[in-house]
């Protein structure tokens, strides 16, 4: 498979490792539609969002991933440095399972603010992956990162038409409508307790057992999920949260949910590109 550097968006702790994207192909094709998954550490792409980047590159569509922090916090084995190296391998694992373009984290677990310093980088992966939707937390969820990794994502998106806003590295705005979704937090439910009701829900029956490999990728997080959540398999509890959206769903085996943001600022008019693409695979 070919490979391409990641956008020059350093951090500390990569200087010096071999970072890279996982393209689908070797050879120049005609641009796809691309989808970005903007979200705070790694497997949180793989609990709540990789079944529906799965569905929409089976409709032709380019996936990006992204997770915002490094994963450093995620071990009661291994130090924070191992840890974050540790899982920034799964991680690249996991988006060479699913085909996606990755793009390396940008701080340490429960150091991810919403600023300015981190939303320049943020827009300027949004400016590479120039995507049509772009997939991120819920902007109320169980934890910090969570939400503003949210936020961040938002801004990012809606700055793509934005010329002035300066992105580091720099790059070109683009025009085309972008579209934001939002998942379902953890636990399904805000912080408060109070439930969350998707608008959509995404059938990821046929591409489960594929979703479920890409989360095996992270197999340090089997011990820290069984130590910190209670998680007595974090592969099993991905089965069960699953199984349980697409209950909620009334239609599908296994789905994820989705929430669509307003479209003023990011697009011209309402629109609704994942129900669009997925069809009958959205209710």
């Amino acid at each position: 498979m070919g490979q391409a550097l990641v956008p020059d968006l350093p951090h500390q702790a990569f200087q010096g490792l071999d970072l890279w994207f996982i393209r689908h192909s070797d050879f120049v094709l005609p641009p796809m539609p691309s989808v970005l998954a903007l979200f705070a550490h790694p497997d949180d792409i793989e609990f709540v969002a990789a079944g529906t980047m799965l569905q929409l590159q089976a409709r032709g569509w380019d996936l990006h991933y992204m997770n915002m922090c490094t994963g450093n916090g995620g071990s009661v084995q291994m130090d924070g440095p191992t840890t974050t190296i540790t899982r920034l391998e799964e991680g690249q694992e996991a988006a060479r399972i699913l085909g996606a373009a990755f793009y390396p984290p940008i701080c340490d677990d429960l150091e991810l603010m919403y600023n300015v310093h981190y939303l320049r980088q943020i827009a300027s992966v949004v400016r590479a992956a120039k995507p049509s939707i772009v997939l991120t937390h819920s902007p109320a969820d169980y934890m910090e990162d969570h939400q503003n990794a949210c936020r961040l994502a938002v801004t990012a998106a809606f700055a793509h038409g934005i010329p002035n806003f300066v992105c580091d590295p720099p790059r070109d705005a683009f025009f085309h409508d972008v579209t934001v979704y939002h998942a379902m937090p953890h636990g399904l439910c805000d912080p408060l307790r109070h439930p969350i009701q998707a608008d959509l829900y995404v059938n990821t029956t046929p591409v489960h057992d594929r979703k479920r490999d890409s989360l095996a990728a992270h197999v340090s997080q089997k011990h820290w999920l069984d130590v910190s959540q209670g998680m007595d398999s974090y592969l099993i509890s991905m089965d069960e949260s699953s199984k349980k959206v697409g209950k909620l769903s009334g239609s599908f085996e296994y789905a994820e949910g989705w929430r669509r943001h307003l479209h003023l600022g990011f697009s011209s008019q309402e629109i609704d590109p994942l129900r669009d693409a997925l069809g009958s695979d959205v209710v």
